[in-house]
């Protein structure tokens, strides 16, 4: 049971708890209510239970948090509007957590909509059940809410967004890293009928270990970042390209068959024993070149990219061999 919480996104995790503690916390009063005769607000709490209860079970089988997190949002919203409709003021405070729990599950952008939507409605509720004053008092303290909430989640989803992209970024080169490149290896090889013409082209600087020994590592830094400049004044932002590790680079070629790839692999190679130097010494790269094939694993993928790039350095290094 743990392990498939755990397994769990952070999504489902907060839609999961989200509705937890909603149906801990208003079961007890639906009981009451029921117990007491009060059938209308029994029936409305007992309803949001049962609502949301369906909703977390919908989304322990299928996963899908998107369309469950909007569901339950509505669904506190209609139940809570409803609920003040019938008691009125006294109510008013399942406004509050209401409108926040919306931000938690939602984009900003969608929360502040429903919550909007939802201000209106209470304003046509309670416009003529409670004194005038009264009532922008809670207008304007919902609306300070929705404004704050707002500010808070977009600035946590930037804040979450750059902290993502820092971490799949080699900090020396600029190049994505190998978590980067894991993540679009598995996009890549989701199911398709037919593939779109892909290659994976493998980089290995050729003897780059002399480059460091003899020049030293603050050297040897300097020709990876190089190195990484002169791929990107080639390739297209597209290609993805990415620092396996060391001085091993990979690149995904878009929309490019094999021979294709293959003849950009060979300019590379040009372009990089021309153009890189470190001190006085020429570096050169090998590279190997695999196609997508229907059907194949990311293992088998690179292992055939893998096994030309070796080709190419046991055929004397500055070369480029093509999978088969």
């Amino acid at each position: 049971m743990m392990n498939a919480i755990l397994s769990r996104s952070k999504e489902e995790t907060i839609l999961m708890l989200l509705g937890g503690l909603s149906i801990v916390s208003i079961l007890p009063f639906g009981i009451i209510r029921l117990m007491q005769g009060n059938w209308a607000l029994a029936i409305i709490d007992l309803a949001i239970v049962i609502g949301i209860l369906g909703i977390m079970i919908f989304v322990w089988i299928t996963r899908k948090v998107r369309v469950a997190s909007i569901l339950v949002t509505i669904f506190y919203s209609v139940g809570m509007l409803a609920a003040i409709h019938i008691k009125g003021q006294a109510l008013v405070y399942w406004v509050y957590p209401t409108m926040i729990a919306a931000f938690f599950m939602l984009h900003a952008k969608e929360a502040l909509c429903i919550n909007t939507v939802s201000v209106s409605a209470l304003v046509f509720i309670l416009m003529n059940k409670i004194p005038a004053l009264d009532l922008s008092s809670v207008v304007i303290t919902l609306v300070l809410i929705n404004l704050f909430s707002y500010i808070f989640s977009t600035r946590t989803s930037l804040q979450h967004s750059e902290l993502n992209h820092q971490a799949e970024i080699d900090f020396l080169t600029g190049a994505g890293n190998r978590r980067a490149f894991d993540q679009k290896m598995t996009e890549l090889l989701k199911p398709n009928d037919t593939p779109p013409d892909i290659c994976l082209l493998i980089f290995d600087l050729d003897h780059f270990k002399r480059v460091n020994d003899q020049f030293g590592h603050v050297a040897g830094d300097g020709v990876l970042v190089q190195f990484c400049e002169l791929l990107r004044s080639r390739i297209r932002a597209v290609d993805c390209l990415y620092r396996y590790g060391g001085e091993e680079f990979v690149f995904f070629a878009m929309g490019a068959n094999l021979a294709a790839a293959s003849h950009l692999a060979e300019e590379l190679r040009a372009l990089i024993a021309n153009k890189l130097r470190a001190s006085d010494s020429t570096i050169t790269v090998s590279i190997g070149v695999a196609k997508q094939h229907l059907g194949e694993s990311a293992k088998t993928w690179f292992e055939r990219a893998d096994a030309a790039l070796y080709e190419a350095k046991q055929s004397g290094r500055n070369a480029v061999r093509a999978a088969p």
